[in-house]
């Protein structure tokens, strides 16, 4: 067996930043909001890197991040140390968002640990050489083993304890700047002024103040936005712990000023739709019922070909397509090889259906060996009749889970479903490809070729990376509705998946569904969603490319109609097998 091999190399900061820009979003609630990504200090250590951007992402949701930010500049501007004060408005930070991120997102004080027992460690020199570096590791220590320290540091950290129900921002200020005046500079309010003097500089005032500069040596310090996908899929595993907890998770909660920023945010970051406006509204009226009532349908075929403007995603969709092919060419024999031996499985099928099937009859070409029956036996059946085999057409429907756990094996995934469609376009039989994943309260259809068009199309499918979240049920439903709208007689639906679907829920105003959809939920939703499928006389197939752990739930979903794909020399045969009994029955 000729084996494949999986180039992986690292996309850098494109793909740290596309994947902290999705999640930066979606825990903040902002899409909106833009910081600097330094990859960097992830080597350093991962749990500080993560937990520095739930504080980001929690403080940016929960607090007015511009407000903080304005106090931060004119503080300085007004002669504040602006290292002193970042590090001690770090710890205001926390104490403010740490338990309301908590009781959304169970994982957050495991990471919180972890993050402040790396600190302790990995910065012992950069939290003893300074007062302020003190009181950072006596905040670390407090939080991890509630051991006390000596009176006037822990004064500062009760003081900065206070405020860990705060709801206002200026609760937070009036904090750090009660901290900073007490520890650094004492001075300061008597030789510049109180709190209200420093929130009082005017921006006219500051215009000749290179803040910017400052702002960026804050992000570089704060060290914010490094691989939240993993704090994601950490949150996640952890959540799955009770039926309580997950009742608690996987919600996210938007204003309407939000949602109605959404449409222009998913445009950006995933193309514009080749539907009319109209169009969508009624497929959403259509599709978007019962459990996916809050969701919509977004039809685009991606974001090189809808571009509304050139940013960080497309430079990402460009470099994964070059990926893309990169391991196409690495494993092009087998590719080959599995094309030509599907692409003849296929046709070899559909010859069968179209030739004739020779029964005995007591009509048609007679058959001399038979005569010897005449007046020797009632046996009439003396004659040959050609009886012409269904010869009826079909039409395949491929769809693939473009979400974001397909992420390290996208380029796998998008050789099979480039292997299936050059197969299906050599025996020619009509065909779609779609690739499916949600933001948000969006499930975004990307479409990579469609029924009219030719071979030369598929190579499109390369354009394929892995996003953001995945509600199966609602995109097997969409693929549905377009196969319902062909003429042929035999439809196919073909999903390749890791059977692990998994979505957030935007909790709008008036929302109707409030669960999350993951877990038994989500598994359960989709094989509904299968069943009425096959009800209606539409085949479906999936194809598991996962993990095995989450083989039982793709058995759930498709039953005994699922194909398990451990090595990609095996992909013809055994995906083969299943759409030459479609054909021939």
């Amino acid at each position: 067996m000729e084996e494949y091999t999986q180039d992986s190399p690292q996309l850098d900061e494109l793909d740290v930043k596309n994947r902290v820009q999705n999640l930066m979003w979606t825990v903040s609630g902002d899409y909106g909001l833009d910081t600097e990504v330094d990859t960097a200090s992830f080597e350093k250590s991962k749990y500080i890197s993560l937990y520095d951007a739930i504080k980001q992402g929690a403080f940016a949701r929960y607090f007015d991040k511009e407000a903080f930010g304005g106090y931060v500049v004119r503080k300085v501007y007004l002669g504040a140390d602006s290292s002193v004060l970042m590090r001690l408005g770090q710890l205001c930070v926390d104490s403010a968002v740490w338990k309301k991120a908590s009781k959304e997102r169970i994982g957050v004080p495991d990471v919180r640990k972890k993050a402040f027992a790396d600190a302790l460690e990995r910065d012992f020199f950069k939290l003893t050489h300074s007062y302020w570096g003190k009181i950072q590791a006596s905040y670390y220590r407090y939080a991890l083993y509630g051991m006390k320290t000596e009176e006037r540091t822990q004064r500062v950290l009760d003081r900065i304890l206070r405020i860990q129900d705060a709801s206002d921002t200026m609760e937070v200020i009036r904090c750090l700047d009660e901290v900073y005046n007490d520890v650094c500079d004492k001075e300061f309010e008597s030789r510049v002024g109180g709190l209200e003097r420093v929130l009082a500089v005017p921006e006219r005032e500051m215009q000749n103040f290179n803040w910017q500069d400052y702002l960026n040596e804050e992000a570089r310090e704060n060290r914010v936005q490094r691989l939240m996908d993993l704090f994601q899929q950490q949150m996640y595993q952890e959540e799955a712990q009770t039926d309580q907890e997950k009742k608690q998770t996987g919600v996210v909660l938007l204003d309407e000023e939000a949602i109605a920023k959404m449409d222009h945010y998913i445009e950006l970051n995933y193309g514009r739709s080749y539907l009319t406006g109209a169009q969508q509204r009624k497929l959403n009226r259509r599709l978007c019922t019962g459990a996916h009532a809050d969701s919509r349908l977004h039809f685009t075929d991606g974001i090189l070909a809808g571009m509304v403007q050139e940013n960080s995603q497309s430079v990402y969709a460009r470099k994964v397509k070059e990926l893309n092919l990169r391991f196409l060419h690495q494993n092009a024999r087998v590719t080959r090889q599995n094309i030509q031996v599907l692409a003849n499985i296929l046709q070899r099928a559909l010859v069968s259906r179209t030739e004739q099937e020779q029964c005995k009859s007591d009509c048609g070409r007679i058959q001399a060996s038979r005569l010897w029956n005449v007046g020797r036996t009632s046996n009439r059946l003396l004659f040959e009749r050609s009886i012409p085999r269904d010869d009826s057409d079909f039409a395949v429907e491929i769809l693939i889970d473009a979400s974001g756990s397909q992420r390290k094996r996208q380029s796998l995934v998008a050789l099979q479903a480039y292997i299936l469609s050059e197969a299906l376009s050599r025996a020619g039989i009509p065909q779609r490809v779609m690739g499916f994943c949600s933001f948000w309260d969006y499930t975004v259809m990307r479409r990579f070729r469609d029924y009219e068009e030719g071979p030369e199309a598929n190579r499109r499918i390369f354009e394929f990376y892995g996003s953001a979240n995945n509600r199966d049920g609602l995109a097997i439903r969409a693929a549905a509705q377009s196969l319902d709208e062909r003429q042929e007689e035999n439809k196919i639906l073909i999903v390749l998946s890791d059977g692990r679907p998994n979505d957030l829920v935007v909790n709008r105003p008036n929302s109707k569904n409030t669960a999350p959809y993951c877990l038994d939920y989500a598994v359960r939703d989709t094989a509904i969603e299968v069943r009425k499928l096959r009800n209606r006389g539409i085949a479906v197939l999936g194809v598991f490319a996962g993990v095995e752990e989450d083989l039982a739930a793709e058995k759930r979903i498709f039953g005994k109609d699922f194909a398990y794909i451990k090595e990609i020399g095996n992909f013809a045969r055994v995906v083969g097998r299943y759409l030459k009994k479609q054909l021939a029955d």
